[in-house]
């Protein structure tokens, strides 16, 4: 077990040594596997934050309950209640049948035609603002009003929501896209990096192998290296995406003192950035195993 972590030990050591040896070589690929990193990482970011806009502005959908005509005050004071005691219901107030008339003939200029109808054809109704936005759960709520005692139709307008949600996913699934891709890619770097560090090295691979080296020996320092450089990219694909927020911030803040607003853009959570650390890691040594298993396979010949 002491043999095993003593190899380690030399195994991460030597890897420190030869990244330090090549600091140019190093910073450069450190800052491509960063810069890959980066851009799905800060579109993310970008669509959540828009997401997050369109959220706390104006706008907000809206349920209507339209009462029944025999609906009374009791039946009024009991959807009061109900409302009072939902917890997807962010405010509401009542409008009733006289008042609406009286409103709607005055924006329409139809106060001549509503004195000739002698009755007043529209209903009491609750106009009530969601704490919710999402489209399926706006419809159940719509749908959960519509069965209260004294409701004859309960609408929804949520078409802006479902739009919005619409587009959101859109920009979600094309930034995981994009992830993907640029994943491929941070893995075929460190593929191509140890490749080339493995074909530096192949006569003294031979000689290992002749003196008794198992592959896994051999293969060790390359994937310490790949990892590494997986670790370091990811976090520097970090460090630019939260230096861009901060210099966007700044103009951000600007722009929303100007409408009156408080908001800033935020940026990566701490679980978020571990949980991209772990990943760039994993990709790391995913393409360094690939290359050094692929000179491997063959033998001393193979290299």
């Amino acid at each position: 077990m002491r043999s095993l972590i003593a190899q380690h030990r030399a195994a991460a050591a030597l890897t420190i040594q030869r990244m330090l040896a090549a600091p140019l070589a190093t910073l450069l690929t450190l800052s491509v596997i960063g810069i890959a990193l980066s851009l799905p990482l800060g579109l993310y970011l970008m669509v959540d934050n828009l997401g997050r806009v369109a959220a706390n502005t104006q706008g907000q959908p809206e349920i209507s309950l339209f009462l029944k005509d025999n609906a009374g005050s009791a039946t009024q004071r009991d959807i009061e209640a109900k409302l009072d005691a939902h917890e997807g219901v962010n405010e509401y107030h009542f409008v009733a049948r006289d008042a609406a008339l009286k409103t709607l003939s005055k924006n329409m200029g139809l106060t001549d035609a509503a004195a000739v109808l002698g009755k007043n054809p529209l209903p009491d109704a609750f106009v009530i603002v969601t704490k919710v936005a999402d489209p399926d759960a706006l419809e159940q709520m719509r749908k959960e009003m519509q069965t209260w005692n004294g409701v004859q139709t309960a609408k929804l307008d949520s078409d802006w929501a479902r739009r919005l949600n619409a587009f959101l996913r859109l920009g979600r699934d094309g930034v995981w896209l994009l992830g993907a891709l640029l994943g491929f890619a941070l893995a075929a770097v460190g593929f191509n990096t140890i490749r080339l560090q493995v074909l530096a090295k192949r006569d003294e691979i031979e000689v290992s192998r002749l003196l008794g080296a198992t592959d896994a020996f051999i293969r060790r320092p390359y994937l310490y290296l790949g990892t590494l450089q997986g670790l370091l990219g990811g976090l520097t694909g970090w460090l630019i995406v939260a230096g861009a927020f901060a210099l966007i911030n700044l103009r951000v803040a600007e722009i929303a003192g100007l409408y009156g607003m408080n908001f800033l853009l935020e940026g990566l959570a701490l679980h978020a950035g571990l949980l991209v650390l772990v990943l760039s890691g994993l990709l790391g040594w995913a393409g360094a195993y690939l290359a050094a298993n692929q000179h491997l396979r063959g033998g001393a010949a193979a290299i």
